[in-house]
């Protein structure tokens, strides 16, 4: 295995498209995916699939059931399993790492026309 680092703003550079994660890296059975935000996600959940966006440029707001929370640049998010949320971007296009176990998908129990069964890797 080789060790390198991440330039988080190269590595989002190297697409354009939005609501596409990418995989970035690999940590035990968990992995550091990429993704730009634009405009507003489907509302999902995941059964067994804790998630965790942070937001590395822009912002985001993350609909919850229980009410909205806006995540700003610096500023993460866990969404536990079973929760019903909605991600969005604000104010144009937001830049989020994703760490979640390799086996979640995107839009979790629906299918939607953003599902990704198959994602890029970055480097």
């Amino acid at each position: 295995m080789t060790i390198g680092k991440v330039n988080l703003a190269a590595a989002f550079a190297t697409f354009h498209d939005h609501w596409n994660p990418r995989v970035a890296g690999d940590i035990n059975d968990f992995q550091v995916k990429l993704a730009k935000f634009e405009g507003k996600f489907d509302w999902h959940h995941h059964e067994t699939e804790d998630e965790l966006f942070l937001v590395v440029q822009g912002r985001m707001k993350m609909g919850l059931r229980s009410g909205d929370v806006i995540v700003g640049p610096g500023e993460f998010i866990i969404v536990p399993h079973g929760t019903e949320h909605c991600p969005e971007a604000l104010d144009g296009e937001c830049h989020v790492l994703l760490l979640e176990p390799g086996t979640t998908r995107n839009t979790g129990t629906v299918e939607t026309d953003k599902t990704r069964h198959r994602l890029e890797r970055i480097g």
